[in-house]
């Protein structure tokens, strides 16, 4: 796996709705697979998922790294650098 220095100095901030995608939970949406913010916690679903509100947040905010939410998985995703981590 690749690194990049947003990856290397993400944080680990708690999940702000563990239960979900905030914005498919607000608007009844579903979603695929969850990925969180690692600058504020937000989770947002993926790109495979109807609404893309993971992404969709990091366009609105700027925050450039996520991490995936799904039990089992330990990996992070650098939207600016296009990298796994």
């Amino acid at each position: 796996m690749s690194t990049c220095d947003h990856i290397a100095q993400a944080q680990d901030p708690s999940p702000r709705t563990p239960e979900g995608c905030e914005e498919c939970l607000a608007s009844g949406g579903s979603w695929v697979h969850l990925r969180r913010c690692l600058s504020c916690g937000h989770i947002g679903c993926c790109d495979s998922s109807p609404s893309k509100h993971a992404t969709a947040h990091f366009k609105e905010i700027g925050h450039p790294v996520v991490a995936s939410f799904e039990p089992g998985e330990n990996w992070r995703w650098c939207y600016v650098d296009n990298v796994i981590g």
